[in-house]
């Protein structure tokens, strides 16, 4: 008995507890003929996808630091890429950069989005130490949720274990 009580109770608060829907203002859709219009058809934006997620090689200069497998610091080569970004970074005074931390697929996603963190803040710091002010350089970790390459393979692998640089301000 109590449970129909309550299930009456519920259904007529559904049914008389609700207000009336409010009527919303009528879209405005912006005339393309106007003056000065701008374009918000869907289908004529530009809707690829860099997988890279970067500037790197795609920006003469900077260059796209990979990493060793479960590892944070810089090989020899990373930091001869560094050094390289750096200057470019000094030619170009007022410009700054993000730096985005990458990993493979190998891994939690909270695993690979500290490991991330940590290869994007090594380069930062290296960086730093060459001269690049704090205020120039920004880092954010993707983890292995941006990979430049889908393989499954040891060779998609080294490739997504990377740190991109991104400019990020002029």
């Amino acid at each position: 008995m109590t449970k129909r009580i309550l299930i009456l109770c519920v259904a007529s608060m559904m049914v008389f507890g609700c207000k009336g829907k409010e009527k919303l203002p009528e879209e405005v859709v912006p005339d393309p003929n106007a003056a000065g219009a701008q374009d918000t058809n869907i289908q004529s934006k530009d809707m690829t996808f860099d997988a890279s997620g970067s500037d790197s090689g795609n920006i003469s200069g900077l260059y796209t630091i990979t990493f060793d497998y479960d590892k944070s610091s810089l090989s020899e080569e990373g930091r001869s890429l560094a050094q390289k970004n750096a200057e470019w970074m000094k030619s170009h005074e007022n410009t700054t950069v993000q730096i985005e931390g990458h990993c493979d697929r190998h891994g939690s996603i909270e695993y690979n989005l500290a490991l991330g963190e940590r290869r994007a803040k090594t380069v930062k710091s290296y960086m730093q130490n060459l001269g690049i002010p704090d205020s120039r350089l920004a880092t954010i970790s993707y983890g292995k949720e941006k990979p430049l390459d889908h393989g499954e393979n040891d060779g998609a692998d080294r490739k997504n274990r990377r740190a991109n640089f991104v400019v990020s301000g002029k």
